[in-house]
């Protein structure tokens, strides 16, 4: 055994014996050697930690502690999140090839700053408050948690989406059963050993790695209450499925094809030094990424040429290094499919500036990509409307203003985007304009305590903010006087 591996499964909150003897090997998308060995779970495991989330909801103690009691819980794992930071951040490097300078700054801190965040919100949400009712009695609005919760959250920032989740969820008196996607089961270990630390009680919390079949188990489950999945879009589509013919609660956090608009007056070395982030994050592997740059065509030679010298001389290599800047695909599949659009934007007649198909200079081993620039794409283009998920950026031409807004909002998604600008106000104007759950000004980032989310098929429902933690409640009224008659 290595010292990742495990041999047990947390279901409800305690460490127990897989009903099967199947594994789960987790291998280096940089070595492609198997760095851990965890118990996949089964339909059996699954069965036992929705039964214990079950119990803990319906007889335990948990939904029925006041929120304050709660609060203080989970700034318990506040605590104990923020002391284990250095250690997520290399184990999400080590299962899932995201590069140590990104876990550092993103996979590991900013779901403790989600903690805090949802700390804060909850301390000031309206758990009741009474109102004076349209025909002159009084009114309590309560908001109750919503049961059972599935959490399923996927493989690229494993613990951001299973923060936005089992937090937001353990604060509104819910239990949760997670699902972690099996190439990145590792960190969720790490949070398991914390929940148990910081006093949540039994049956409250389970977490079963496990594949699709387990996945659509938990789905269909009859004691389950809400769905909340992050991950791809036909995934979401077949959840949501189900969830509608059972009429159970579900939020969809799903695909994005983001465009950051490039106005005539912006800084160019703003632009690259944004779009060396934004567009190839995470190796490209995010949701946001900003993979369709749309520019003027007066413009669109020096911002693509741009472009192309900044993110072709990104470095590429072992995602441990600190000096790297995109690591490797998190799987084989995926460098093959990243590589296929690549072979399919030349077929379309895309302009390749930098990048390409093969492996990158110097990698003996590793499921690595070149980062990857066309220029010359139309917007009707495969590469331009699918989700590639990885380090490929479309350069797009726009005649004038209204034409960037029609081509912006010329995709089947809508969860962000970018405006780049000298005029904040002429900035502000795009982003109204634009359908996209989430927007920037010469900037992009998550802000914890807003709504994130997205329009069309980005998904259904919202996380972060006020309106995040709702998502785990159900809204009670209760008449406390009769009206005048």
């Amino acid at each position: 055994m290595t010292t990742l591996d495990r041999d047990a499964l947390f279901i409800g909150g305690a460490w127990t014996k897989p009903a099967t003897d199947a594994v789960l090997e987790v291998v280096s998308p940089h070595s492609e050697e198997v760095v851990a060995r965890v118990p996949e779970g089964s339909v059996a495991d699954i069965d036992a930690a929705v039964a214990a989330a079950r119990t803990a909801f319906d007889e335990g103690p948990w939904p029925r502690m006041s929120p304050a009691e709660r609060i203080a819980i989970v700034q318990n794992l506040s605590g104990l999140y923020a002391a284990r930071l250095e250690e997520m951040a290399s184990v999400i490097t080590t299962e899932m090839g995201s590069p140590i300078s990104f876990s550092s700054l993103a996979q590991a801190p900013a779901p403790w700053m989600q903690i805090e965040s949802f700390l804060g919100i909850a301390r000031e949400f309206p758990w009741e408050a009474t109102r004076p009712g349209a025909l002159g009695g009084d009114v309590l609005v309560r908001h109750e948690p919503v049961g059972v919760v599935a959490a399923i959250p996927p493989w690229n920032v494993p613990q951001f989406t299973v923060i936005s989740k089992v937090v937001p969820a353990l604060l509104a008196g819910c239990t949760v059963v997670v699902k972690p996607a099996p190439e990145s089961p590792l960190d969720c270990y790490l949070l398991a050993e914390m929940i148990t630390e910081a006093g949540v009680p039994e049956g409250v919390v389970s977490i079963v790695a496990g594949g699709r079949e387990v996945g659509e188990h938990l789905v269909r489950h009859p004691g389950v209450d809400k769905v909340a999945f992050t991950g791809s879009t036909a995934a979401g589509r077949r959840i949501g499925a189900i969830c509608g013919e059972q009429l159970k609660r579900v939020s969809l956090e799903l695909g994005g094809k983001s465009a950051a608009i490039v106005l005539d007056d912006a800084d160019l070395g703003s632009v690259v030094e944004g779009m060396k982030f934004l567009a190839v994050m995470n190796s490209g592997q995010a949701c946001v990424a900003q993979t369709r740059v749309l520019v003027s065509r007066d413009r669109h030679d020096e911002v693509a040429a741009a472009l192309a010298e900044g993110i072709g001389a990104m470095r590429v290599g072992d995602p441990a290094d600190p000096a790297s800047e995109i690591g490797p695909m998190v799987a084989r599949r995926q460098q093959e499919r990243v590589n296929g659009y690549i072979e399919i934007g030349r077929s379309e007649g895309a302009t390749l500036l930098t990048g390409g198909t093969g492996r990158p200079d110097g990698l003996g081993s590793g499921w690595y990509v070149r980062p990857t620039v066309f220029a010359g794409v139309d917007n009707r283009m495969r590469i331009a409307q699918e989700e590639i998920f990885g380090p490929v950026v479309s350069v797009i031409p726009y005649t004038d203003v209204d034409d960037a807004i029609r081509i912006a909002n010329d995709s089947d998604y809508g969860l962000a985007g970018t405006v780049w600008t000298a005029d904040s106000d002429a900035g502000v104007d795009v982003a109204r304009r634009v359908r996209a759950g989430t927007y920037g000004v010469n900037t992009y980032t998550m802000d914890f305590a807003a709504p994130f989310g997205g329009f069309k098929a980005s998904g259904l429902g919202r996380e972060f903010g006020p309106e995040g933690l709702a998502q785990y409640t159900e809204l009670k009224s209760v008449y406390l006087s009769a009206p005048a008659m």
